[in-house]
């Protein structure tokens, strides 16, 4: 049985500093500031707790008043996914529509500004970028935040991405190891798998993971998912073939290792969240995700007392914990460093330019763009949680705002297309839709619009599967609002 050597208070304090919890509201709870002060070593923050950069500058600093190295982290890829901008949409595009466009420096730029504004509200750890590849078109969760289908474009603005973020003195996060791109199910709510061999593995999903190490990433996020070829009975974050002899052995990372969201159904629904937690760290894992539903002390608590609980029982050896732990404090070390933001001035527009770039415009006949305010019909899919709700998509307000008098309206299900119809009156359609080629209804909608008015514009928010149709057709690569804002510009003309 392993002994207790460094004593209680160490265990404990080694124990809170794996945890990256996550709380409500917009300032810091007295739990967590006090957590901090017991050896708590890092925040993360989600939408909830963000209401505009000078609120967060305001709550980073109030964070750093109790642990001035704290590690602040946030899921913000830009594009889709923004918690910086969850209440406007994004001023960057996501992964897709930079692997569209194809430009390593224009990927670097776009990373490096985003670090930028990051750095500026005191957030020095970013769980991003996604370096899965796509290769399953029908994926319900990972879609436009993916650089693209091929292992080879994804791998190289990986690279470049992880770069420009760490140039601006944020640690870049490549996720979800060893790849989500080839799942059909989103382990938000069960456990995906992939059954493909080791050859395809290696040469595929595990090609970005090596570029982001060879660009010196500062960590890495397992994911929830099944992978037989690797190990057939545990997903890739309670897996120490996955983690410690994949990822740390044969890849060679050395540095900090953090697991997706433990309370994700994908592990919470099989081992629990306290006993999959402690199989994450003693399978090679060095910080724990937590927070995104569950952010309150009680949790806290009971995941600290089940890793020192299984440290005294010798089901964890105390020697792990402390390994991780000191990843964490190796991490914090360096974004402590690195504070003070990157070199050279600001590129607000970095964001529009690439968006533009990353347009795919299509054309059936001569199209004349909009001079008269038209019907803006978005249908609505479900949105996964990791894009959330919340976050306005589309193009209405950009065509309102460019066309005063546009209307707009949100549709789904079988009767989207007739709905839209009625809506619409004589105004021109545009027909804004996400991912055509996943949802049926949203292609019969399209059908039927299409059938009664031929002069209707489509944009395509997610991946641009479907056949282009139309009498314009724009793929957008992603429904960030500075995609919404290039494709508004095209149909107004302006």
């Amino acid at each position: 049985m392993t002994t207790c050597a460094r004593g209680t208070d160490s265990l404990t304090r080694d124990a809170l500093t794996v945890l990256q919890p996550g709380f409500t509201g917009t300032t810091a709870p007295d739990w967590l500031l006090r957590r901090l002060g017991e050896g708590l070593a890092a925040v993360g923050l989600f939408g909830r707790n963000i209401a505009s950069a000078e609120q967060l500058a305001a709550l980073t600093a109030q964070l750093r008043a109790e642990r001035e190295d704290v590690l602040v982290a946030v899921d913000e890829e830009g594009g889709d996914v923004t918690r910086l901008e969850v209440h406007t949409g994004s001023s960057f595009p996501g992964n897709h529509a930079l692997g569209a466009v194809d430009d390593v420096e224009l990927t670097r730029a776009v990373a490096r500004e985003l670090g930028r504004r990051l750095a500026e509200c005191g957030v020095n750890l970013n769980w991003a970028p996604s370096a899965d590849v796509n290769s399953n078109p029908d994926n319900p969760v990972i879609g436009v935040r993916s650089f693209g289908a091929t292992a080879e474009l994804v791998a190289r603005h990986t690279a470049a991405y992880v770069t420009g973020l760490q140039s601006a003195g944020v640690a870049a996060c490549a996720k979800h190891f060893p790849g989500h791109g080839d799942t059909a199910v989103d382990s938000h709510h069960a456990l995906p798998r992939i059954d493909v061999g080791a050859e395809v593995l290696h040469a595929r999903e595990l090609a970005p993971f090596r570029a982001a190490i060879a660009a010196g990433t500062k960590a890495v996020m397992s994911a929830h998912i099944l992978v037989p070829a690797l190990d057939p009975d545990r997903p890739g974050t309670l897996s120490p073939r996955v983690l410690t002899d994949l990822l740390r052995g044969e890849l060679g990372y050395d540095g900090l290792i953090v697991t997706d969201g433990m309370e994700m159904r994908a592990v919470a629904d099989t081992w629990g969240i306290r006993r999959g937690s402690v199989l994450a760290i003693a399978a090679g894992a060095d910080a724990i995700c937590v927070g995104g539903g569950l952010a309150d002390d009680e949790t806290v608590r009971a995941l600290r007392d089940a890793l020192v609980d299984a440290v005294r029982s010798g089901e964890l050896p105390e020697e792990r914990l402390a390994d991780a732990a000191e990843r964490v404090r190796a991490l914090a070390r360096w974004t402590a460093a690195a504070r003070g933001g990157p070199d050279g001035t600001a590129d607000p527009e970095v964001g529009l330019r690439a968006a533009r770039r990353a347009l795919r415009v299509t054309v059936a006949d001569t199209f004349t763009p909009l001079t008269e305010p038209p019907y803006v019909a978005v249908f609505t899919p479900a949105a996964n949680i990791a894009v959330g709700s919340e976050t306005p998509w589309g193009v209405g307000a950009e065509l309102a705002r460019l066309l005063p008098g546009t209307r707009t309206g949100s549709f789904a299900g079988q009767d989207a297309g007739r709905a839209a119809l009625a809506a619409a009156g004589g105004r021109r359609v545009v027909a804004v839709v996400r991912d055509e080629h996943r949802h049926p209804w949203m292609a019969a909608a399209l059908d039927t619009l299409l059938a009664a008015r031929p002069d209707t514009v489509v944009v395509e928010m997610g991946l641009p599967q479907a056949p282009p149709r139309g009498a314009l057709h724009l793929a957008t690569h992603g429904a960030a609002w500075v995609c919404g804002r290039a494709a508004a510009e095209v149909v107004a003309g302006t």
